[in-house]
């Protein structure tokens, strides 16, 4: 069998393996001990990661959920007009909740209940929630206004898995909203 030609991962310059086929650097002892320190870092980089993601609190993981949900919500609404006011959302732009966070914890994460909306309507005017109401009901139709409605005074129920799962799941679909 005969063996190929290789390049060193360090210093770039190819070799014939002389230990294993899996050799990564050349011969030369500097080559080795770099490639063997990089190997280590890499290992604890990815140890302190692990241990990280371990010791997140609930409140951690909701606000990474948070995060993710409200970037869904951007792209999801770029080519939309401003719920409230119908400006074109460009630049910076706010995923703003019909019924607020603070108030209505159960509608949080739910997407009828959020849209994109301009800086200006969301945080200068308070949301503009007449305007948003009209916008809401036109954009989502009377079926679901009203079902959001009646979600409105539902408890907020988000176990650790299903916070976790979320993530995932919003972080799936703004992949696919990027890729398109």
């Amino acid at each position: 069998m005969k063996v190929r030609n290789k390049k060193c991962r360090i210093c770039r310059k190819e070799f014939i393996p002389k230990y294993s086929t899996m050799q990564a650097t050349c011969e030369n002892i500097e080559c080795m001990i770099a490639y063997s320190s990089k190997q280590k870092e890499k290992k604890t980089k990815a140890e302190f990661k692990a241990m990280k993601e371990r010791n997140k609190s609930v409140s951690q993981w909701r606000k990474e959920l948070q995060q993710v949900f409200n970037q869904y919500i951007r792209l999801r609404d770029q080519g939309k007009g401003c719920i409230s006011c119908n400006r074109p959302l460009q630049g910076k732009y706010d995923a703003g909740h019909f019924y607020s966070c603070g108030s209505y914890p159960n509608l949080r994460f739910n997407e009828d209940n959020t849209q994109g909306q301009c800086v200006s309507c969301n945080q200068h005017k308070h949301g503009n929630l007449l305007e948003y109401a009209i916008g809401l009901e036109k954009r989502i139709g009377k079926k679901r206004f009203d079902e959001l409605k009646s979600m409105r005074n539902g408890r907020l129920s988000l176990p650790l898995d299903k916070i976790k799962e979320l993530i995932y799941h919003y972080k799936d679909k703004v992949k696919e909203l990027k890729n398109d």
